[in-house]
């Protein structure tokens, strides 16, 4: 079953030294749609961005249920480099894909695709220089502003955050 806008929680990752561009343009475009996003981090706490803003997590990673997201977000930046050490990251990465729920990964938040071992077979993109790890990991990489496979949605950089961003959106929210 697919949620209605207003029942809709999206869980956001977080960690330092995140793309401010792959975090804040998907929660403004998500809450005009009318749907919650819950901003989760390895702890429950302040993470400061390349540009040197602060974004709270809501919740630490060990806390949050990944029944209870309609879908992930995994940003960019550096951060995903630090979100790979996380172990209930990758945990709930791969326990939301294996409820058959959509997760996105824009630029270097497909590292944590790979770290969950969700992509092999799969259709994915993302940075350029993670292109390696992708296909090492299973993944058939493409050159594309947005790759959807199944449930998981990958982008390349911020220059495809509106492509990227109106694949979770069709996802959530069907027939619009």
């Amino acid at each position: 079953m697919t949620p209605s806008s207003s029942t809709c929680d999206v869980g956001l990752f977080i960690e330092n030294v995140h793309n401010d561009h792959e975090v804040w343009y998907p929660i403004y475009r998500l809450r005009e749609a009318g749907m919650k996003v819950t901003v989760i981090g390895p702890e429950r706490k302040d993470y400061v961005s390349k540009l040197g803003q602060v974004l709270p997590a809501d919740i630490a990673a060990k806390d949050a249920v990944a029944t209870l997201y309609d879908a992930l977000i995994i940003p960019g930046g550096y951060a995903p480099d630090m979100m790979r050490l996380c172990p209930e990251m990758i945990a709930l990465t791969a326990k939301h894909h294996q409820h058959g729920k959509p997760i996105a990964a824009i630029c270097h938040g497909s590292w944590l695709l790979a770290s969950a071992n969700i992509i092999r077979g799969k259709r994915v993109t993302g940075a350029p220089s993670i292109k390696d790890d992708l296909v090492n990991a299973g993944g058939q990489f493409e050159d594309a502003e947005v790759v959807v496979d199944g449930s998981i949605i990958t982008s390349r950089k911020p220059a495809d955050l509106p492509a990227f961003c109106r694949e979770i959106l069709r996802l959530l929210q069907p027939g619009l």
